[in-house]
C-alpha cells in the first residue's frame, strides 16, 4: 500500500487556509496545517512532510525566516511559497532563501494544483547526475549541494544543483525556459504557467558561480533560445 503524501499548510488567513486544505484533501493528500509562524516552524522542523506550502506574512515568525531555518536543517525539503501577486520582492526573496517555487495570490485552484503536482513529481524522481561538476573556477559536489571557488565555500539548494546538472548534460546547446520548467520543475509541456522561477534561479546561480554576475562567462543567455552552461575550467 502506497504511503499517502503529506502536505503542511502554513497560512494565517483562515478562509485561504481552509480552502487549501479542502483542495489538497480532495486531491488525495494528507494535510496538516498551522495558522501562525511559531507553530508552522515547529511542525516543519519536527514533522515529515513531502511538501510545505508556506505563506510569507505570518504572525510571530514570517515565512522567510521559516524557509531559512528549514533550509539550514534540510536543503532537500520541497517548499512552495504563497506570495502577493504584485510583489516581485517577495517572490525573489523567497526563492533566494531556497523555495522551490511560488504561487501568487490570488491563485486559481488549477494553478495551485499544477504547481503542487509538479514540485512533488520532481522531488520523487530519482535521477542520475554527475557526482562532481566543474564550472569556471567553481568545483561543485552535487551530492552534498556544495561547492568551492578558491577558498570560498558555496552552498547550493537541491533545485539549483538540478538546474546546473541539466544544463551541463546539454551544454552543447541552449536550453529554453519551457524545457527547464518541464525537465527540472516537472511541469508538463504546453501548460500556461505564469512564473519567473527559472529566471530567478538563473540569477541566483550567477551570483554564486560567476566572477561578475552582470557579465556571465559560464551561465550565459542565448537570445531567443534560453540558457547555456559552459563547463570545465
Amino acid at each position: 500500500m502506497n504511503r499517502q503524501i503529506r502536505v503542511l499548510v502554513v497560512e494565517d488567513e483562515e478562509a485561504i487556509r481552509e480552502g487549501l486544505i479542502d483542495v489538497l484533501v480532495f486531491h488525495g493528500y494528507d494535510v496538516d496545517s498551522a495558522a501562525a509562524g511559531p507553530e508552522g516552524l515547529e511542525k516543519a522542523l519536527t514533522g515529515r512532510f513531502d511538501l510545505i506550502l508556506l505563506d510569507i506574512m505570518l504572525p510571530g515568525i514570517d515565512g522567510y525566516e521559516i524557509c531559512d531555518r528549514i533550509r539550514a536543517k534540510d536543503r532537500y525539503q520541497p517548499i512552495i511559497m504563497l506570495t502577493a501577486k504584485s510583489s516581485d520582492e517577495e517572490i525573489i526573496h523567497g526563492l533566494k532563501l531556497g523555495a522551490d517555487d511560488y504561487v501568487p495570490k490570488p491563485f486559481s485552484v488549477q494553478q495551485l494544483v499544477l504547481r503542487v503536482e509538479a514540485v512533488l513529481r520532481r522531488s520523487q524522481v530519482g535521477q542520475e547526475q554527475a557526482r562532481t561538476l566543474s564550472v569556471g573556477d567553481v568545483e561543485i559536489d552535487t551530492e552534498n549541494l556544495s561547492g568551492k571557488m578558491g577558498d570560498e565555500e558555496i552552498a547550493f539548494t537541491k533545485r539549483e544543483i538540478e538546474v546546473l546538472c541539466f544544463l551541463a548534460e546539454n551544454s552543447d546547446r541552449p536550453v529554453s525556459r519551457d524545457e527547464l520548467l518541464a525537465r527540472v520543475w516537472g511541469y508538463a509541456r504546453g501548460l500556461e504557467i505564469e512564473t519567473r522561477t527559472v529566471d530567478i534561479h538563473i540569477a541566483k546561480l550567477r551570483r554564486k558561480i560567476e566572477a561578475d554576475p552582470k557579465e556571465p562567462q559560464n551561465l550565459i543567455t542565448v537570445r531567443g533560445a534560453g540558457y547555456r552552461l559552459v563547463t570545465g575550467g
